[in-house]
């Protein structure tokens, strides 16, 4: 028979063991992105036990982890090796975060941006078409939160986030719904980046007019006002990246 004292240890117990792996996984997650295991073999199980103090099935629950994120490949007599870059899941929240904050690389910022012109103004056609009245609720929401961020009365980061994830869900498409917890992740990078390039939080009257577009059910002003958004964004990043010149023949 299990009494509330030993449910509620076991509970414990599994959240200790939940917490050690995933502190692990950080650990691991962070050296690997940051090249600390570049010109060195990865560690063994057993070197990674006594590293980090840690059971052999903790161990193992964070190798899988990191190798279900792209970061590392595990086989018998082969061991732990270090993926290739190429092979990383740029579209796990973990690795994006530590990528991004790796260096903020203009370039890598630079991908992101085309990839959320390939998909943000589709969504926000959608989201003209096809959102509910609850959901265009959400994306005005967020617009009064960014004029309230530019009176200092909330925070334009969380609140630019908000608009973007808003149009998302409002699109109606489960997989551009699905992708909203890696562009959140790696927005509340991307918008500091361009905020401090601008010297300013992103224009509310700006993202308004896309939620005018939107809650008007326009569909092509809708497409063509979130284009021309982040097209402004992309234009302020890639005025970072400097141009290397050729190397001569």
């Amino acid at each position: 028979m299990v009494t509330a004292d030993t449910d509620s240890f076991l509970r414990m117990g599994l959240a200790v063991h939940f917490n050690a792996t995933q502190s692990i996984v950080q650990a691991l997650g962070v050296a690997i992105v940051t090249g600390q295991y570049a010109d060195k073999a990865f560690p063994t199980e057993k070197a990674l036990c006594l590293q980090f103090d840690a059971a052999r099935t903790i161990v193992r629950e964070a190798v899988k982890m990191l190798a279900a994120k792209g970061l590392i490949t595990s086989r018998r007599r082969q061991g732990i090796r270090i993926a290739p870059e190429d092979d990383w899941n740029l579209f796990d929240p973990d690795v994006l975060n530590w990528l991004l904050e790796r260096s903020q690389s203009p370039e890598l910022l630079l991908d992101f941006l085309e990839m959320r012109l390939a998909v943000e103004p589709a969504a926000a056609a959608l989201a003209a078409r096809y959102a509910s009245p609850a959901q265009k609720t959400a994306i005005r929401s967020a617009i009064e939160r960014m004029y309230a961020a530019e009176r200092g009365e909330d925070d334009g980061l969380t609140a630019d986030i908000a608009f973007h994830i808003a149009v998302l869900n409002a699109s109606g498409n489960r997989f551009f719904k699905q992708m909203r917890v890696m562009i959140a992740t790696a927005l509340a990078i991307s918008i500091r980046y361009t905020n401090r390039i601008q010297g300013r939080q992103a224009s509310a009257p700006d993202h308004g007019r896309v939620a005018d577009a939107i809650c008007d059910g326009d569909t092509v002003r809708a497409r063509e006002t979130m284009q021309w958004l982040l097209e402004g964004a992309q234009q302020l990043v890639t005025s970072q990246i400097t141009v290397q010149p050729s190397a001569p023949v």
